[in-house]
């Protein structure tokens, strides 16, 4: 089975009562099951993402933004979720709701049509020049960009409305 980046938004009692759950059950078993509703896969858009803005030069503070959203932070403790014998992925990562919002803000920021007008025509050129498996994409990376960008884009629009932890992992 693939990894995959993925994403939850979570409220922070959601999150302390699955970090009770492993404290207190013998097995160390959180019970992480948010609602499909509010979870995301990225699949392995992240790098590309990240890749195909570098190139068209967007700046640091929204790369950093953009990294924020898929990578989490370090402000609230997950690591409960990578516990013996329900590791869900290498370094689980939360933001809590202010950076979320702060997140948030900065991704509508980013102009991913601009970004996409910086590549190449042919879509196995923009591929090359991405790397990470982008020359692979059978619809080409603008559309595999565009479309996982905006999926990110809403996915935190919605958590910060909501006032929820994005909660991130490698699944």
């Amino acid at each position: 089975m693939a990894v995959t980046q993925q994403l939850a938004r979570v409220s922070a009692e959601y999150l302390a009562a699955c970090r009770t759950r492993t404290e207190e059950s013998f097995d160390g078993d959180h019970q992480w099951d948010p609602p499909t509703a509010d979870c995301l896969d990225l699949d392995w858009a992240p790098a590309m993402l990240e890749r195909a803005c570098e190139i068209a030069g967007v700046g640091e503070l929204h790369l950093a933004a953009l990294r924020q959203a898929t990578d989490g932070g370090v402000a609230m403790d997950v690591g409960f979720l990578n516990a013996h014998p329900h590791a869900i992925g290498p370094a689980p990562a939360a933001l809590e709701p202010l950076a979320v919002r702060q997140v948030s803000g900065l991704l509508r920021e980013i102009d991913l049509q601009a970004v996409l007008a910086v590549l190449p025509l042919d879509m196995r050129e923009a591929g090359a020049l991405i790397g990470h498996g982008a020359e692979g994409l059978v619809d080409g990376p603008r559309t595999y960009l565009k479309d996982h960008f905006d999926a990110l884009r809403e996915f935190y629009a919605g958590a910060s409305k909501r006032g929820l932890a994005v909660a991130s992992w490698w699944d």
